[in-house]
């Protein structure tokens, strides 16, 4: 059973084959990229839900990344992990609109629980999208049909 997409982007062999390996193991379909750039050449809009990414790569950084990756795709999840924690950077990710920032060395459950709770926030939103998408429509059918039996009963009256 696939539980999501996960992309994972770290200069850090270790780190990368780390997670693949784990989310792999629990359901997951992950691919991993060395860097900014490989990420953006597998990065298809629609097809990750959740980017972990480091935030300091060489070429293109994860701040960089999460501009490009939300740019092509605002429903995409970015979770950033740093080995160099700073307040500055946390706020800076944060604003640019990663969903969680996670400081290295991090427990691997801990990893699972965020990556958990992000997907859990982007299926409840893409279902009160739907549902709002429902009620929207509901809005508009509602006069339609009034207005179309008050149509057939002038009609009918008439005959």
């Amino acid at each position: 059973m696939k539980t999501g997409r996960i992309l994972v982007v770290d200069d850090e062999e270790s780190t990368r084959t780390t997670l693949h390996d784990y989310f792999t193991g629990i359901g997951y379909d992950v691919e991993t990229a060395a860097d900014g750039e490989e990420a953006l050449g597998k990065f298809v809009p629609g097809t990750f839900d959740c980017v972990i990414s480091d935030l300091f790569m060489p070429e293109i950084d994860g701040i960089e990344l999460l501009k490009r990756l939300r740019a092509e795709d605002d429903d995409v999840l970015v979770l950033m992990i740093t080995g160099f924690p700073g307040l500055d950077s946390a706020v800076n990710a944060m604003k640019e609109g990663a969903y969680d920032y996670i400081v290295k060395p991090f427990h691997i459950d801990d990893m699972r629980l965020k990556v958990e709770r992000a997907l859990h926030v982007k299926k409840t939103e893409a279902s009160l999208k739907r549902v709002k998408g429902l009620f929207l429509s509901c809005i508009i059918l509602i006069p339609v049909l009034i207005s179309l039996g008050i149509i057939f009963g002038i009609f009918w009256k008439e005959r």
